[in-house]
């Protein structure tokens, strides 16, 4: 059995707590949350110790591995805390706000050789699985994607020292796809403005994303965002080629080539798909499973991070490849 700590308990803790207790390669041995009546709460729902700090739980209770399940900007130092102590780390999108913090925390990983994964759930996708070895020796032309919907409602998200702003918070989400998919970006353009909801109390994100990407295979693509109260929630990508277009609508994915064209609706949760493969790989050691390691997840900061950089330079920025020494052990 793998002994679990939550840390956080909102928002998609929730689905995560769910994952854990159905798992029997799991045991859930304590809660954590600034918040004491949510500590309270999950700790009862789910039978466990709530703790409302976060050195006193680690001092308290034998933990394997940690689900780190707070707002971007609520990190602190708890990756270091625990990689210190042995502790394998499942940590949530996205892994920071900059790239020296998150280089700090991946060097802690990787000199306590944890397993660390990280909360890009739609790679996990059964659709995307197929999408992916569809496309493996097909050669790129381009890429496109988009995500568009409503403000998200928690006060933080709107602040830009707290989530980082949609394209880093949400539709990070998206933008992994599209290096899970077609590889790794060498360069990156980008426009971004607050244009219509300047309204909403404290916001200075903004509300409008247009993202160039230049791929390292030579391959180009686009980004869109926006989250000025759409009617309804959007998501799509397409991978396209001489040939041939994959699509992935949601969870379903549509193949078409010039004779024919398949469809595939996803018949996965996607959620305890990652979360299984994840507990099982702290159990056997085997980290071969996980499939957004802490050093992709990393990188596809560093290309939001790029986009950001680019929008308020005026300048197309050009993004090396990360450090050899970030990458983990896991």
């Amino acid at each position: 059995m793998v002994r679990v700590a939550v840390v956080g308990v909102g928002g998609i803790a929730a689905e995560h707590l769910k994952n854990l207790q159905e798992n029997d390669e799991a045991e859930l041995v304590a809660v954590c949350d600034i918040v004491k009546a949510s500590a309270e709460k999950a700790a009862q729902q789910y039978n466990v110790v709530p703790y409302t700090d976060f050195d006193a739980m680690l001092d308290s209770v034998e933990i394997d591995a940690l689900f780190l399940c707070v707002p971007p900007f609520a990190h602190g130092d708890m990756e270091e805390k625990a990689a210190a102590r042995g502790i394998h780390l499942f940590v949530e999108k996205p892994v920071g706000l900059d790239m020296e913090t998150v280089e700090r925390k991946a060097k802690a990983i990787q000199k306590a050789g944890i397993i660390a994964g990280t909360g890009y759930c739609l790679r996990y996708l059964d659709t995307v699985t197929k999408a992916r070895e569809y496309l493996q020796g097909k050669k790129i032309a381009m890429v496109r994607a988009h995500r568009f919907g409503s403000l998200v409602t928690v006060p933080w998200w709107r602040e830009m020292a707290k989530s980082g702003g949609q394209l880093i918070e949400q539709t990070t989400h998206n933008l992994d796809l599209m290096l899970y998919l077609a590889g790794d970006v060498n360069k990156v353009s980008a426009d971004m403005a607050l244009r219509v909801m300047e309204d909403v109390p404290g916001i200075d994100i903004p509300d409008v994303y247009s993202v160039n990407l230049r791929f390292a295979s030579g391959a180009v693509g686009h980004l869109d965002t926006s989250f000025v109260e759409q009617p309804d929630g959007r998501s799509s990508l397409e991978v396209i080629g001489r040939g041939f277009r994959v699509t992935l609508d949601g969870t379903t994915l549509t193949i078409m080539e010039k004779d024919k064209t398949v469809t595939y609706k996803s018949k996965v949760n996607f959620y305890k798909e990652q979360d299984d493969a994840f507990i099982h790989a702290v159990l056997t050691k085997d980290a071969s499973g996980i499939l957004a390691p802490y050093e992709e997840a990393a990188r596809t900061l560093q290309v939001s991070l790029a986009a950001h950089q680019s929008s308020d330079s005026g300048t197309s920025i050009s993004i090396p490849l990360m450090k050899k020494e970030v990458v983990t052990g896991s």
